[in-house]
């Protein structure tokens, strides 16, 4: 027993000291790992532009390197926290070493490369945030293996694939975040099992299907996310019943069905709800006015109706969207909610924009709350005048109310509004002068006052406003000079309009002084005078349209100094002289237009005159010159004197009288001709002279016209694609199939309307063939420009054809084809020597060329209308036969004569083509529905639905769609919805109800210049 007392201290101390060694020694070898851990994670950073990881060295303890956290005990890391340090590299797997880490912080970052599996060894993890980098790949499966971990924040980063159903052991789990990625898949219906789960942010991602009823079992949910998404469905009704919510965000996925009405009763909490950019439909639930709590109500762009309800109740309510639905029924009481929002002291901005309220704006608007910055009640049925008393919302700083039937004067109290930045009052019945006080306006950097009936002139003082930076007065009826002040405006960068209006004087040099303006639109007024040469001091401009004026003089050279100018219009004033050469120089132009001026002299070859498809120059007689393509007469070659003038002269003499005597052969012919044929048939034209090429030559180009050369077919034969000179020079070759009643005039007529029409939208003939073949049939063909990208309709319809387009069209570039055609068809109506009516304008016969520009063809059953003597006289090519099934216009059917309300039938029907994807013909129309009714009847409240879902897929996320849901950007949605219009009203039944060309172009430039605008934006 004594030896025993006496080792039993002796062993405990013993122990001691083996027990404190072992952890003394594994603390050394823990710091140790850690240590070398830290350092393969900076090994694998490559660029540091802070030098955050400069103090990563041996020269300190790396506890006390920036960005480290340790335990007090054991010197251990815990913490790594490395946010917004701008790093750039990958996630080394040896951070998988830092065993006793509970917090890893990398978010704003530039990370790349896959998350490492071996963060599942990180059993203590507690915090993981990644957000802000650029990640790719999976979600790793080995986080399964953190149990402690709570927050896991993965946002904006790369992210494919589904969520894993491994994380759905993570039962500690308070927040998870995986917004802003490429996620596919479901909502998984596993996130049921987070009983702790608090916050939950889905959004942003390609997810799809419906959310699970398994979301309802998460009673602790404060905050949820699915917006911009492709989820569909009616959300579960249990949604609303989770009374600890206090954020539902669900915009741009494709939900519908109606809100429960006593929704707010039993999401008591609720602050932030968005909804917006869905398909929910019904009356807005009356319990909103319980519902003191919300801050932020969204609900655009759905399809709500009825009257918005009272929402006095509201006292924390700073925002409030319910634009674009259909709420109001046009009637006197639609606005009565306005005087409950005088209770909403809160409120900073409210849009009840393009939506179906009518009646006047009530004077209590000036009631509202002085913190309120932003109204959009644009595009309603408001009538009356503007209340005076908006002068009393201080604090405004856009003012949007276009689109609206407003008439009278702008209220005078308008100069109190100090801070306003942006007004808009476009497209009302506004009258009166530009009132003085709106230039007191220093904040303004938007005003937009276009389409009204505004009078007098430009008052000078709009140089006070001195941040301007959009000014917008076209279609009103200003007269007067343009003010110098306008160009004292260095603010001037995006937008100048004063087109459409009385304008006389000068352009003055002081236009020079807007050097950063992008566009500068002056058309279609009184203006005259030369064009100053300082116009070259504005290097920024890329769209200048002068057109529609009494310019005169030469075109200045220093247009050439535009680098960036991309589309010029001088057409229809009184320039004269020779196009600069220096202009072949400007590589940015893609369009400019000098068509109807005096003209003359060579036409340059390079650069924008290059293409015929990007240049007009019609109406200019003595022009010269110029690429093949252009059709010009060649120039005269001056300076070459004849060394024996007397030789010389009597040559002219010669030539002179052999003239004579032709010319009087001819007329007596004619005399004789006439008197033998009383009366010519203006029904059975000849063919005029044409250069022509032989039956051989095409047989040879094309192969002996072999199938595989074969390109298209149509009503009086087929096309085909050859090479007449080089294999490098394609054309196209209609051979008319003369077995079919009509080909034989079908080919007369083409060559009539064609040999002599000239413009970048029409396709052009450059021969023909009237021969026999090798059999000794008769053979009449004709040679145009080959259109590399085939017809429209085989991109609209691609799989119908079997045609393979390399892609779609995106609305950028259907927008282009509709101008194109427009333009074509302005040209034929109004331009030409003699009026021209297609009679047959379709897909198949809008051809597209190497740069996508669409070129009009096939003139086999046009019209061609003289006058003689102040009668009218048609020369066509077949009687009975009018167009094509669905785009010929009723009367015709009727037995009317053609005209170009028939034509513009056409055109509408095809606008409403290239919008929805549908022919006028489609199986899907019921018996005695034609596509304008159809689509009458869908439009505007179903627009998503009817458009053609390859304009979606083609633009989604950019100049369509907000992100990857199926809901359009508001301000492209406005530029479609006005194409269809225009394709609804050109195709009404009624010939005098249909628009005219002149009409269609002019909308057509607002439409370019909206969509432009829109996509600027975006970027």
């Amino acid at each position: 027993m004594k030896s025993f007392s006496f080792l039993s201290p002796t062993l405990f101390l013993l122990f001691l000291f083996t027990f404190n060694l072992i952890v003394a020694v594994a603390a050394i070898l823990g710091n140790q790992t850690d240590y070398f851990a830290l350092l393969k994670f900076k090994e694998s950073i490559s660029t540091d532009p802070y030098k955050s990881l400069e103090s990563w060295n041996s020269s300190i303890h790396f506890c006390k390197w920036r960005g480290i956290t340790c335990s007090p005990m054991h010197q251990r890391v815990i913490g790594l926290n490395l946010e917004g340090y701008r790093l750039h590299g990958s996630l080394s797997p040896h951070v998988a070493n830092l065993t006793f880490l509970k917090n890893l912080n990398l978010r704003n970052n530039s990370f790349f490369g896959e998350i490492t599996q071996e963060l599942g060894q990180l059993l203590q993890l507690q915090q993981l945030y990644l957000d802000y980098n650029s990640f790719v790949g999976k979600i790793p499966t080995n986080l399964t293996y953190c149990t402690n971990l709570k927050w896991l924040i993965l946002d904006r980063n790369n992210l494919i694939g589904k969520i894993p159903i491994e994380i759905a052991s993570l039962k500690m789990l308070q927040t998870l975040s995986v917004s802003s990625n490429k996620l596919t898949g479901e909502i998984p219906s596993f996130i049921g099992n987070f009983s702790s789960i608090k916050q939950l942010n889905f959004g942003h991602n390609n997810l799809e299907g419906d959310i699970p009823q398994a979301i309802c079992l998460l009673k602790n949910l404060t905050f949820l996310a699915v917006g911009l998404n492709n989820l569909s469905g009616s959300p579960p009704f249990c949604l609303y019943n989770i009374t600890s919510l206090t954020m539902l965000n669900m915009p741009l996925n494709n939900f519908h069905g109606p809100l429960p009405f006593n929704m707010f009763h039993t999401l008591p909490n609720l602050q932030y709800l968005e909804m917006g950019g869905n398909q929910f439909s019904g009356l807005i639930p009356t319990s909103l006015n319980s519902s003191s709590s919300i801050i932020l109500f969204d609900i655009s762009s759905n399809h709500f109706v009825g009257q918005v309800p009272s929402l006095g109740r509201l006292k924390d309510l700073h925002f409030l969207i319910l634009e674009l639905n259909n709420l109001g029924y046009n009637s006197t009481k639609d606005l009565h909610f306005l005087k409950s929002l005088t209770n909403c002291s809160k409120l900073e901005a409210f849009s009840i924009s393009d939506n179906n309220f009518g009646g006047n704006l009530p004077n209590y608007i000036g009631n509202l709350s002085t913190e309120l910055t932003n109204i959009h009640v644009g595009a309603n049925q408001i009538t009356g005048k503007i209340p005076r008393e908006l002068g009393n919302l201080i604090g405004l700083i856009l003012l949007a109310m276009g689109s609206n039937h407003f008439e009278g004067i702008i209220p005078t109290t308008f100069g109190k509004l100090q801070k306003m930045q942006v007004l808009s009052l476009s497209e009302n019945k506004l009258s009166g002068d530009i009132p003085h006080f709106i230039t007191n306006l220093s904040q303004l950097f938007d005003l937009n006052l276009q389409h009204n009936m505004f009078e007098g002139n430009i008052p000078r003082s709009i140089g006070n406003c001195q941040k301007l930076q959009i000014l917008e007065l076209s279609h009103n009826k200003i007269r007067g000079t343009i003010p110098l002040e306008v160009f004292t405006l260095f603010s001037l960068t995006n937008i100048l309009d004063l087109s459409h209006n009385s304008l006389s004087g000068s352009l003055p040099r002081e236009v020079g002084m807007l050097k950063n303006i992008d566009w500068l639109d002056v058309s279609e007024n009184h203006l005259s005078g030369n064009i100053p040469e300082t116009i070259g001091e504005c290097t920024s401009l890329e769209y200048l349209l002068l057109e529609g004026n009494s310019f005169n003089g030469t075109i200045p050279s220093s247009l050439a100094s535009h680098k960036g100018l991309r589309y010029l219009d001088l057409s229809s004033n009184q320039f004269y002289g020779p196009i600069p050469d220096a202009m072949q120089n400007i590589s940015s132009l893609e369009y400019l237009n000098v068509s109807f001026n005096m003209l003359e002299g060579e036409v340059p070859t390079h650069g924008v005159f290059g293409n015929a498809t990007q240049v007009a120059i019609s109406g200019n007689n003595k022009l010269c010159g110029g690429i093949a393509q252009l059709h010009l007469p060649p120039c005269h070659i001056k300076g070459i004197k004849h060394p024996k003038h007397h030789k010389f002269r009597m040559i002219i003499v010669i030539v002179s009288v052999v003239s004579f005597l032709l010319i009087l052969s001819f007329i007596i012919t004619t005399y004789w001709m006439r008197k033998r044929n009383k009366k010519r048939s203006f029904d059975s034209p000849t063919i005029d002279q044409l250069t022509k090429v032989s039956y051989q030559t095409l047989h040879r180009g094309t192969d002996g016209f072999s199938t595989r050369n074969l390109i298209g077919s149509g009503s009086f034969g087929s096309v085909y694609r050859g090479n007449l000179v080089s294999e490098d020079n394609f054309v196209a070759v209609k051979v008319l199939n003369l077995q079919k009643q009509g080909a034989h005039k079908s080919f007369i007529v083409e060559c009539n309307a064609l040999k002599n029409i000239r413009h970048r939208n029409l396709v052009k003939i450059l021969t023909c063939c009237s021969s026999t073949d090798y059999t000794g049939q008769e053979f009449k063909a004709l040679v145009f420009d080959y259109m590399k990208n085939g017809s429209l309709e085989q991109w609209l319809h691609p799989e119908i054809l079997n045609a393979e387009p390399p892609t779609t069209l995106d609305l950028g570039q259907r927008l282009n084809i509709i101008i194109d055609v427009a333009s074509a068809l302005h040209y034929l109506h109004h331009e030409c020597e003699q009026l021209v009516i297609h009679c047959d304008l379709k897909p198949s016969n809008v051809l597209l060329d190497n740069d996508m520009v669409a070129h009009v063809s096939d003139f086999g059953i046009s019209r061609l209308i003289f006058t003689i003597g102040g009668t009218s006289h048609t020369v066509t090519s077949t009687i009975g036969i009018k167009g094509t099934v669905g785009y010929a216009p009723p009367e015709y059917g009727m037995g009317s004569e053609v005209s170009t309300c028939g034509d513009m039938y056409s055109f509408g029907i095809l606008i409403l083509e290239m919008l929805t994807g549908r022919r006028p013909t489609d199986e899907t129309l019921e018996d005695g529905q034609n596509l304008h009714n159809f689509l009458r009847i869908s439009f505007p409240d179903n627009l998503i639905k009817i458009l053609d879902p390859h304009i979606v897929s083609r633009d989604a996320g950019v100049s369509i769609q907000d992100g990857n849901s199926e809901n359009l950007i508001p301000r492209i949605e406005q530029c479609l919805v006005s194409l269809f219009k225009i394709g609804l009203v050109c195709s009404m039944e009624s010939p005098k109800e249909r628009m005219n060309i002149v009409e269609v172009n002019r909308e057509l430039i607002i439409i370019k210049k909206a969509f432009l605008a829109g996509v600027r934006a975006l970027h």
